[in-house]
């Protein structure tokens, strides 16, 4: 491509939703974390590695008996809570701001187990729910690179 010589209407991708095809023998609940693995397909948040959080699914889709892409998924980027996980891995006030990583689809941990863990997103805040945990896979890519 060349530089412009005149205006241009650039496309804007508005709001925080968006649409991944799901991966095969893939089901992701409505409310879970949806990540995506290193193929590019929408997986539920689990521990395994490879995967980046997306964010919160927006509506159940069962993948379960299809191949990568049949199905797509809807979810939101932005700021969610999540259970936390307890003892060593326990997230605290002191941690806001740093990687969290998924355990599974609706749990985060403060570590990524020795490499066991994918990031989820960051750590927004902390309350007596769980954690607030701020998905943007560009921020977190630059967070944990």
């Amino acid at each position: 491509m060349t530089a412009l010589t005149e205006g241009r209407n650039t496309p804007e991708a508005l709001g925080p939703m968006r649409s991944t095809a799901v991966a095969a023998s893939t089901k992701i609940f409505a409310g879970a974390m949806v990540m995506v693995n290193a193929t590019g397909f929408a997986v539920e948040g689990k521990t395994a590695t490879g995967l980046i959080g997306l964010g919160r699914s927006e509506e159940t889709v069962d993948n379960s008996d299809g191949a990568n892409g049949d199905l797509s998924v809807q979810w939101k980027s932005g700021s969610f809570r999540y259970a936390n996980s307890a003892g060593a891995d326990e997230i605290t006030a002191a941690d806001i701001g740093k990687p969290c990583y998924a355990v599974d689809d609706q749990t985060v941990a403060k570590t990524d187990d020795t490499g066991a863990r994918s990031p989820a997103g960051l750590i927004d805040f902390v309350d007596a729910q769980g954690v607030w945990v701020l998905f943007d896979p560009n921020l977190t890519r630059a967070a944990t690179a």
